[in-house]
């Protein structure tokens, strides 16, 4: 009895005593979303993407402006004749070079390129949204992986604590056994259960490796050392209140309502393509002759007017086809909203249901711990087999491992709700990151600049510093 005793006091020691080693560094959570922010490809690759969606308003403004070209050629033209006094060949020829400026502009085109440059915009806003959702991914993805590596770890360690109770115990059954104290079959359900547990551990193990694979992808290295947060973000107080804030904040939502306003756009261009146009132009040109005395100069200043009177058809297709596609947009906004809403309610109960389970873990574990001290002593006196001792670390151990998966539940729960709401960003979490905003470079190119400008100079540093990213 005394070995016993001796043993099981150890036992406790192992489950109730874990600490974790210490670390040389620490990352918490903050940190972590910071690099993951900073290392994203994706962000960069829509960072871009919102940039090529800014020139499309610079094309459309060129439209509207003169457009200024030259043209030039050398002409050489010779003959050969016969005189009618004489058969004499005559051979004359010449070289003639010209070159030509000439000029159009855009008076009147049914107002196609007018609203081209407010649809492009729109556009331009709507790409804006979509670069918010894409951080919200990035950010949500990196919360995630940070916790279930919390999750794994934590799993890793309770399994190798685990591991060494039941190893112990095992050993206290063999002794027990040799003096005669109990059967082989209490040996056998612990040499059972040992088998059981280290299958468990290197199951653990793997899902570790697999959660540390994961973290590295996001991040940009592998964890370590990581402080988990001891508190929750702050969050709308009920499912209404955040419902409510996600139809005014969610970028996708917000987004939809900039295409929505393009679409509408999209159908007084093709009403304007019915229309006619008028431009204004004028050449000027100048031709010399080689070696001779002749030249000459000239121009011309025109309008031209033109529109359209049959087209087989195809204009009013393209307006119809317009208009459907807005009454499409149009339509979508009310399923996305609803979308959005149902989103908010599952993540709130999602985080009420994590919370709960925390909670009652949390009960599940001090009541598992009583119960196995009390199964551990009265074993002690002989009153308890090897087996009820192994049951009762059991569900200790199933305990903890239930609270360390709904602690981590919870966390992810929490910042899904942020993220359903619109509020996971790098600027609402008050991340340490350099902000980007995309008004900067809309700024430098919406008025179309050419290279040679002082603007131009200025976008030619900006695109300088973004190929060194």
């Amino acid at each position: 009895m005394g070995l016993l005793k001796h043993l099981t006091i150890s036992v406790t020691a192992v489950m109730l005593g874990v600490t974790a080693p210490a670390v040389a560094s620490a990352e918490t959570l903050a940190q972590a979303l910071t690099a993951a922010y900073n290392h994203s490809g994706l962000l960069r690759q829509n960072r871009a993407l919102l940039r090529a969606a800014d020139e499309d308003v610079a094309s459309a403004v060129a439209a509207l402006r003169p457009i200024i070209s030259w043209s030039g050629d050398i002409e050489r033209t010779y003959s050969r004749a016969r005189t009618a006094s004489s058969d004499d060949i005559v051979n004359t020829g010449y070289t003639e070079a010209g070159i030509n400026l000439i000029a159009q502009i855009t008076l009147y085109d049914g107002g196609q390129s007018k609203n081209s440059i407010e649809a492009a915009k729109e556009t331009v806003l709507a790409t804006r949204a979509d670069l918010i959702s894409v951080e919200q991914q990035v950010l949500f993805r990196a919360v995630s992986a940070f916790m279930e590596v919390k999750r794994s770890s934590q799993n890793v360690a309770l399994r190798q604590n685990n591991l060494r109770v039941i190893q112990q115990e095992l050993q206290a059954a063999r002794d027990r056994f040799e003096l005669g104290e109990t059967t082989r079959t209490d040996v056998s359900l612990a040499e059972a259960r040992l088998a059981a547990a280290q299958s468990e551990l290197a199951a653990s193990i793997g899902q570790q490796r697999i959660d540390e694979e994961e973290y590295r992808s996001v991040i940009g290295y592998r964890p370590s050392g990581l402080v988990y947060p001891n508190s929750l973000p702050t969050l709308p107080g009920a499912t209404a209140e955040g419902e409510s804030k996600a139809t005014q904040n969610h970028p996708s939502l917000i987004g939809l309502q900039h295409q929505i306003a393009a679409s509408e756009i999209a159908v007084r261009i093709a009403e304007g393509a019915k229309k006619p146009t008028v431009t204004f132009g004028g050449t000027y040109g100048v031709t010399e002759r080689f070696k001779s005395d002749v030249s000459s100069s000239g121009g011309t200043v025109s309008f031209d007017f033109s529109g359209p009177i049959y087209s087989g058809g195809a204009l009013s297709a393209a307006e119809r086809q317009a208009r459907a596609n807005r009454d499409a947009v149009r339509n979508s906004l009310h399923d996305l909203t609803h979308d959005v809403r149902q989103a908010v309610a599952n993540a709130y109960a999602q985080l009420n249901v994590a919370r709960a389970s925390r909670q009652a873990s949390e009960s599940q574990v001090r009541a598992s711990r009583l119960a196995f001290e009390g199964v551990r002593e009265e074993a002690t006196l002989g009153s308890r087999t090897t087996l009820e001792v192994l049951d009762a670390e059991q569900e200790l151990l199933d305990a903890r491992a239930s609270l360390i998966s709904a602690q981590v539940d919870e966390s992810i729960a929490a910042y899904q709700v942020l993220f359903t709401i619109g509020d996971l960003t790098a600027a609402k979490l008050g991340l340490n990151v350099p902000q980007y905003d995309p008004s900067d470079y809309y700024n430098l190119v919406k008025n179309a600049p050419v290279s040679h400008s002082k603007q131009g100079k200025e976008l030619d540093r900006v695109l300088r510093a973004l190929g060194k990213e």
